[in-house]
């Protein structure tokens, strides 16, 4: 089995506090300049050259990103790329800037990337550099290449330069983490992360860091039930589908979870018996996406060591065609005792998701939260900007699109409940797993997971459009963006969601 575990080479990054003198560039290879709007010529002259570099800025179009690239007059002839941004830019802005701006600086050999902000309060000061940081992190990170020969390193240290005081960046540095594992899983090929070793990475990862680690088989998912999340792993043409279960237990290891996040893990998805056409099917290979940001997500949250016991779901299976496969009308019986009628094999994702909630739900955490790129209607809802949130607490619904505001990462709630399962009534079951043709697909199916879940437990459900955004989105510079790690963190940390659910 080809390693799928991302190389451990980590981007070291320091910090220089006092001015920014000549002195303090001289081992920078590329510089990132971050000014105010209204940048006053005494400002410019606390920079390096700053006379030149405002001449050329002066030149500039207003409002490019960036507005200058060009090299001071050093030794090392290091590179500047600077631009400006307001000092009550949101989150987004400000990661969107860093992003454009590394992808400028590190276009060239990669040396020691330098972050100098300046002319901002503190407290502003430090938020741009932490988005800078966060930029470099994962620009400096490579996804996976099976080519004759690896890319070079983008970056290979990053120096915070003219604070007051230091950033704590472990916060940041760990979700970087997080995030880079959780793109690295997604881009990896079907035919290296199949079922199979998917399960054994995430053994290895729960080996490295401390997890408890527990595989249920379809043999061991047979007995309890799990009729929803069989019904899509009998496609294929072994075993190798699984729920997996990794516990986080950092004080006392026999606690129940206070949290519990839940992934979609479908390696590979054809659209079952309702075959998905080609343009469609070609990158199916990240429909595993949910459960990787749940793999993210524990790695951050044990990196950080947060004290909170987390438990982590991976639905992990292959949506398949052959004649194994279920099909429309099938009906089927979930772990809940439920009987579901199907409707379209290509609504694979509630159906592995609905016994592994039920599941997560029966440890009695204080949340759970799933991940999953569940539906094509939210994108056609919010486009690839925003992903879209689920919760059977609606009065969370301004603290959770509160939340992606203020990290950055943006989600929009929309709302679940009975009356739209009035739209997956079935003759011949509890309930249909989606409507034929009523639309808001996404809706149904945050309402269809609902039903999954036991004993009103408090349920978040992250409908991932965000998840593929081409050229990238705020801070992440690839297609593939990792979405919901940095925006999880942010409930937890910034928000105390858990703390809500007392």
């Amino acid at each position: 089995m080809h390693n799928t575990l991302p190389d451990s080479h980590e981007i070291r990054c320091t910090q220089r506090l006092g001015r920014a003198d000549s002195k303090a560039l001289e081992p920078i290879d590329q510089l990132l300049l971050i000014l105010p709007k209204r940048t006053p010529t005494a400002l410019w002259r606390k920079i390096p050259q700053g006379g030149k570099l405002q001449g050329l800025v002066r030149k500039s179009p207003a409002g490019a990103v960036p507005l200058l690239t060009t090299r001071l007059a050093n030794k090392r002839q290091t590179l500047v790329v600077a631009a400006k941004i307001a000092a009550d830019a949101d989150a987004f802005d400000r990661l969107t800037l860093a992003r454009k701006l590394v992808a400028a600086a590190t276009a060239e050999k990669a040396g020691t990337l330098g972050i100098l902000v300046m002319g901002f309060e503190t407290d502003e000061q430090h938020a741009l550099c932490d988005a800078a940081v966060a930029a470099a992190l994962a620009a400096g990170f490579n996804l996976p290449e099976f080519k004759s020969e690896s890319a070079p390193p983008k970056i290979r240290s990053i120096r915070v330069l003219g604070l007051d005081k230091k950033i704590n960046l472990s916060r940041t540095i760990a979700e970087a983490k997080g995030n880079n594992l959780a793109r690295w899983l997604t881009a990896l090929p079907p035919n290296i992360l199949d079922a199979a070793s998917y399960a054994t990475m995430l053994k290895e990862l729960a080996k490295d860091h401390g997890w408890q680690y527990k595989r249920f088989s379809t043999k061991d998912l047979e007995k309890l039930g799990a009729g929803a999340f069989l019904a899509v792993a009998q496609g294929n043409d072994d075993d190798s589908a699984s729920i997996v279960r990794l516990r986080y237990r950092p004080l006392k290891k026999d606690v129940s979870p206070t949290l519990s996040l839940v992934g979609k893990g479908v390696i590979f998805d054809t659209g079952g018996t309702n075959l998905k056409p080609f343009a469609s099917m070609l990158n199916m290979h990240g429909d595993m996406q949910g459960s990787a940001v749940v793999a993210g997500l524990l790695l951050a949250i044990s990196d950080l060591k947060l004290p909170v016991p987390v438990d982590a779901w991976f639905a992990i299976t292959e949506n398949r065609t052959g004649p194994s496969a279920y099909k429309s009308q099938d009906v089927v019986t979930a772990a809940n005792g439920k009987t579901i009628q199907t409707i379209h094999t290509d609504a694979e994702g509630r159906m592995v998701l609905a016994d592994t909630l039920t599941f997560a739900s029966r440890e009695k955490p204080n949340l759970i939260i799933d991940y999953a790129t569940l539906t094509g209607s939210v994108i056609g809802a919010l486009t690839t900007r925003y992903s879209g949130v689920f919760t059977n607490r609606a009065d969370w619904h301004p603290r959770l699109k509160r939340t992606g505001r203020h990290c950055g990462e943006r989600v929009w709630p929309f709302p679940i409940g009975k009356e739209f399962l009035e739209d997956l009534k079935s003759d011949t079951a509890d309930i249909q797993q989606c409507a034929a043709k009523a639309p808001g697909d996404h809706i149904h199916a945050g309402s269809f997971l609902a039903e999954f879940i036991e004993n009103d437990t408090p349920w978040v459900h992250v409908d991932l459009a965000a998840s593929n955004h081409k050229g990238g989105l705020a801070h992440v510079p690839t297609e593939v963006t990792g979405f919901g790690v940095r925006y999880t963190m942010s409930l937890l940390l910034d928000d105390h969601i858990l703390q809500a659910t007392h």
